[in-house]
């Protein structure tokens, strides 16, 4: 998927980002999140971003508490840029977030005088993420598995716009907009790159459709 210029380079990633725990949330590098910002430290995030590199670190929580008294984190996560703002009558933030690049997270600091979180970024492993990635997936088999799963769903996918959809657009997309568990979505953002990220979506299509299969031939009472 191609990058914006705007986007900073791999050097220029900040070591301290903001973080915005979200459960079933997902971004990845490439994908665009659209987000309704209405409570006060992320109000408060959203504005020191605006001021500063418009980075916010997306990241799913998990069980357990922080030594801080924060719901625990999954330790890797997705840097997104602010590309699109707008500001409501009613004192919330309209944004989307541009994925550019995963990272792990080193360590929490201190929050922001607004409230909001923040940790050490460590970016080091994931420089190939602005990158466009080309890779030889299964794309017969995903978009196999995908129709059985919308059929199964009652969703009516626009087959045209699918098939003319590159591969990193079209894997980014679905991984992003489906309805997986949040353990399955970090295990889409873990993938090591396309190839696997396909072979993960498509065995937990698979089981999607094959649950629901069970639950239709299940007899009423």
């Amino acid at each position: 998927m191609a990058r914006s210029t705007f986007d900073p380079s791999f050097n220029s990633l900040p070591d301290c980002l903001p973080i915005f725990p979200l459960p079933g949330c997902l971004l990845l590098p490439g994908g665009r999140l659209p987000l309704n910002i209405f409570e006060p430290r992320y109000l408060a995030m959203v504005s020191d971003a605006l001021c500063g590199p418009r980075l916010i670190g997306m990241l799913q929580p998990r069980d357990g508490i922080t030594a801080m008294g924060a719901p625990e984190v999954y330790r890797l996560g997705c840097a997104g840029r602010i590309t699109t703002f707008s500001e409501t009558d009613d004192g919330r933030y309209l944004i989307t977030l541009d994925g550019l690049a995963r990272f792990r997270v080193a360590e929490e600091i201190a929050s922001a005088e607004g409230g909001y979180r923040r940790v050490r970024a460590d970016f080091s492993d994931f420089a190939d993420d602005l990158d466009e990635q080309e890779a030889d997936i299964d794309r017969p088999a995903l978009l196999a598995t995908l129709r059985r799963f919308f059929d199964r769903q009652g969703i009516n996918g626009d087959w045209d716009a699918i098939e003319q959809t590159g591969n990193e657009q079209l894997v980014t997309s679905l991984a992003m907009l489906c309805p997986f568990s949040a353990s399955e979505k970090q295990a889409l953002l873990e993938a090591t790159g396309l190839t696997e990220r396909v072979a993960f979506m498509i065995a937990m299509l698979q089981l999607a459709t094959y649950e629901r299969a069970d639950e239709e031939q299940q007899p009423c009472h």
